[in-house]
């Protein structure tokens, strides 16, 4: 069936309260973002009842309509056509609701802001080093041996692969450093430059810092000597977070100072070499250390609490994962994946937010089986099929919150699968597609038990939403 994106864009429009009420609109992957003036306006029955609309609520300040991928795209564009609104970044929108925000929200909104744009080199790389994890993986095709053991041919494309796979963790502060000087208003090439400096060669390797802090095989650290007053260490912040969000915070905050007071005929000479030179002494003697100890604090903290009741952690978060798509919160993740990759190697988090993508995959599924409307039918079978692709919120929104007891149904295999895989200790290389093919960034060794926990993910919700349906005899729509 042919889909009609100018008629969507106007009932759209129509059913918000029309072009006077938008302050600004933008769109992310399956969702319209629109700062409304007055949500008061809104007929949220008509909106709800638009062929692509799959939902429509308000969170983080901003009103949000889910229509899908690809869809969202064309949609967008129609309504900017018919409204003549200046087009707009998430980011933008999200700043134009942000009065409304807690401190909470803004915080979370600033995560989403910043890894938002970088999403698709991370998940790119970290379905590279699944890839690169399988070919070098003992056995997983042969007993005793690698893919690379047995076909020798193997290593150049082995290292090629390693090397693009490692690239984007390599230079992580970089991109986040582009991303987050963009988020506060400073320029992104300084947050690029800033970002290179924490990997600078000279410094030593992040990865290696723990060894050289302890003093492992007579290691020790080195360090800048400034004027004999005091020494900064020269050890780089490879896969960090934190420090870098803080740096561009600062970076960002003294060049808008600058700017505002340096002359307009110098301020190509001066802004930048102050901002970047005052910048990075913070970066590598304050912000840097303690951000990174805040940070290997949290991920020490978390790994603590799998660690002392994983049954009840995996309980916790296999449950509310869903639930945290609907307020945002979830883009805090991304950053506690990155920092448990980069301190232990793999993280535990990420193959818990597959299977939870695929519940709710497979609860919409099992509405495809049950509803007897045709329309219902489209919208379970590719909600469904989106899910098992990583993207949640047209099955969340568009079928299982719609009818409710889908939705339980799959928080509830969300979470059996979840206790499984936490106590079978699983863990990801990296963070890539959250669906089906997640299984790729799963540690080889691993990758039985998550298959296991991909089957219940399946069954649980399909069985339970497919049993629930019965008794509310939903059969006979």
């Amino acid at each position: 069936m042919s889909k009609n994106y100018r008629e969507t864009a106007i009932q759209i429009l129509e059913h918000i309260g029309g072009k006077d009420n938008i302050d600004q609109a933008a769109h992310c992957i399956t969702r319209l973002r629109i700062a409304l003036k007055d949500e008061s306006k809104v007929n949220m029955d008509q909106l709800s009842a638009v062929p692509l609309v799959k939902g429509a609520f308000t969170t983080a300040g901003v009103f949000q309509v889910v229509i899908g991928p690809v869809d969202v795209e064309r949609v967008y564009a129609e309504l900017v056509e018919l409204t003549h609104i200046t087009k707009s970044t998430i980011a933008d929108v999200k700043t134009s609701g942000s009065q409304k925000l807690n401190p909470l929200q803004k915080l979370v909104k600033i995560f989403s802001d910043v890894f938002m744009p970088i999403l698709p080199a991370i998940i790119t790389a970290g379905l590279l080093m699944g890839l690169n994890n399988l070919i070098g993986a003992k056995d997983l095709f042969f007993e005793g041996k690698t893919l690379l053991e047995v076909y020798p041919d193997l290593d150049g494309l082995w290292g090629i692969i390693n090397m693009m796979a490692n690239t984007s963790f390599v230079f992580l502060p970089a991109l986040v450093g582009w991303s987050a000087t963009k988020r506060f208003g400073g320029s992104e090439i300084l947050g690029i430059v800033l970002g290179l400096l924490l990997v600078h060669p000279d410094l030593m390797n992040a990865w290696n810092y723990g060894q050289a802090a302890t003093g492992i095989d007579g290691q020790t650290l080195p360090h800048f000597n400034i004027l004999g007053w005091f020494e900064i260490e020269k050890v780089g912040y490879q896969g960090q977070i934190l420090p870098v969000l803080a740096a561009a915070f600062v970076l960002s905050k003294i060049e808008l100072f600058l700017r505002k007071r340096v002359h307009s005929s110098i301020q190509l000479l001066v802004v930048p070499i102050t901002s970047i030179v005052v910048t990075g002494f913070l970066a590598l003697g304050i912000i840097g250390p303690v951000t990174r100890m805040i940070g290997n604090s949290i991920t020490d903290g978390i790994v603590f609490i799998f660690d002392v009741a994983p049954f009840l952690g995996a309980v916790i978060f296999g449950a509310l994962y869903a639930p945290l798509v609907i307020t945002g919160m979830h883009h805090m993740f991304i950053a506690i994946d990155l920092q448990l990759i980069s301190q232990t190697g793999g993280t535990f988090i990420w193959p818990m937010i597959a299977l939870s993508n695929i519940a709710q995959g497979s609860a919409a599924l099992a509405m495809f089986w049950v509803a007897k409307n045709q329309n219902d039918k489209s919208m379970a079978s590719t909600s469904a099929l989106s899910a098992y692709f990583g993207i949640t919120e047209p099955a969340m929104f568009g079928v299982n919150l719609r009818n409710k007891f889908p939705f339980y149904a799959a928080i509830v295999g969300s979470a059996i699968a979840a206790i499984f895989i936490t106590m079978m200790g699983v863990l990801a290389a990296g963070v890539g597609v959250g669906g089906l093919p997640g299984f790729i960034s799963i540690i080889p060794k691993f990758i039985p038990m998550f298959l296991i926990g991909m089957v219940i993910a399946i069954i649980v919700p399909f069985g339970l939403t497919f049993l629930f349906s019965k008794s509310k005899k939903l059969g006979n729509r």
